[in-house]
């Protein structure tokens, strides 16, 4: 554990606070501002899509420019498009809030890296619990995030205005914490060490599985957590009880993060993974059985725990899959199924919840948690032994 980590998980934290901030408010405001109420995701989803379209991007700035560089590229977006979401919504314009939202997704792609440079600031043997530190950071998302939604919703006139001015301070504040860090020079690429083909490293079991326990297990957490909002407002919960449900759900998603590391290298990260599909199940049957406020808070709360293990189970399982020249091309073909998938579930997300209600969108949230456990069972099956090498 050095400076370096702590900074970058601090970064992390802002990271999640403008995640949190944007699931908080963007489905309320897309859904005062649509011209159908099955379009109130969409700025949810815009995000998400602009995340998958810049991990191409990404992954180049992050080779030609570097970590920090890159890193602190993203911060000047995350500032630019926070100023354009506050101007969309003085101006009650939809479609440019979903455009000032794609931009910002590549904020979201670029910080996304954050857990694999967690990785390169420690040394080999304490890595699992540099991620699961890192991922730790985001318990300053849980806490501010909320909480700056529901203290600057009416800061102006215009609903949320106030929010959104607020995470281009945020951004401010990350620039300048970037700026203190270091980070190791990137390996000399040649043409004998240039790594493997991106395919080559796709085919391999461990990739495929770390890939899509990863995306199914955020696209399980994006589905639920960005119709939460709406839900609670269909079920006429003040937002107080939103942010309340969203505060403690995203400290179930990175406060396990002090420990998941250390259970990780002791016990593997399938067995862990295996705990957090076993979590996803136990949310799903506390949502089905009711929706008052102690329903969603319990459910949200276990959803958040159980993506932690599996999100930083399929991170750490994923470093075993590449080589520090192979890292780029490996990390953006892992984020962008990443966001390819939290682009279908936000959408999917506003349309079952508007149009089918929550309970069903509960029951669709079963098959990604089922593919999940498959995909580990057959790991385990073909490793023989449930290990991240």
């Amino acid at each position: 554990m050095n400076r370096n980590l702590w900074l970058q998980a601090i970064c992390q934290g802002l990271f999640l606070t403008n995640n949190v901030t944007f699931i908080a408010i963007n489905g309320l405001v897309g859904l005062s501002l649509a011209p159908l109420g099955w379009m109130a995701t969409l700025p949810v989803m815009g995000y998400v899509v602009g995340s998958a379209l810049s991990t191409g991007l990404v992954a180049r700035s992050q080779r030609q420019l570097g970590r920090k560089r890159s890193f602190q590229l993203g911060l000047v977006v995350a500032f630019l498009s926070a100023l354009l979401c506050t101007y969309a919504a003085a101006t009650r314009n939809f479609w440019l809030l979903c455009f000032a939202t794609v931009v910002a997704g590549y904020y979201n792609a670029n910080a996304g890296l954050y857990r694999f440079a967690a990785a390169e600031l420690a040394a080999p043997a304490g890595r699992e619990r540099a991620v699961s530190l890192v991922m730790a950071g985001g318990l300053l998302g849980a806490v501010i995030g909320p909480n700056l939604a529901a203290r600057t919703r009416d800061l102006f006139a215009v609903p949320f205005a106030g929010a959104y001015v607020s995470l281009a301070v945020v951004a401010l504040l990350a620039m300048v914490l970037m700026s203190f860090m270091e980070f190791a020079p990137a390996p000399a690429r040649t043409a004998a060490t240039g790594g493997r083909p991106l395919a080559q490293i796709m085919a391999q079991p461990i990739f495929i599985v770390s890939a899509a326990a990863g995306s199914l297990s955020y696209g399980v957490m994006n589905l639920l957590m960005a119709a939460t909002p709406i839900a609670m407002q269909q079920c006429r919960l003040p937002f107080s009880d939103t942010a309340l449900v969203l505060e403690w759900h995203v400290i179930g998603m990175f406060a396990p993060g002090f420990f998941t590391g250390s259970l990780i290298k002791r016990f593997g990260a399938l067995p862990i993974m295996a705990v957090g599909v076993a979590l996803n199940l136990v949310c799903i049957v506390v949502a089905l059985s009711g929706v008052e406020l102690q329903q969603f808070l319990v459910a949200l709360f276990l959803l958040g725990v159980g993506w932690n293990f599996l999100f930083t189970g399929s991170t750490t399982l994923s470093l075993s899959a590449y080589g520090p020249e192979e890292k780029d091309r490996a990390q953006g073909a892992l984020n962008f199924f990443v966001f390819a998938t939290l682009a279908i579930s936000s959408l999917s997300s506003g349309v079952l919840v508007t149009t089918q209600g929550w309970r069903l969108l509960n029951y669709g949230s079963l098959l990604p948690v089922a593919l999940t456990a498959v995909g580990l069972l057959w790991l385990a099956l073909r490793s023989g032994r449930p290990a991240t090498a």
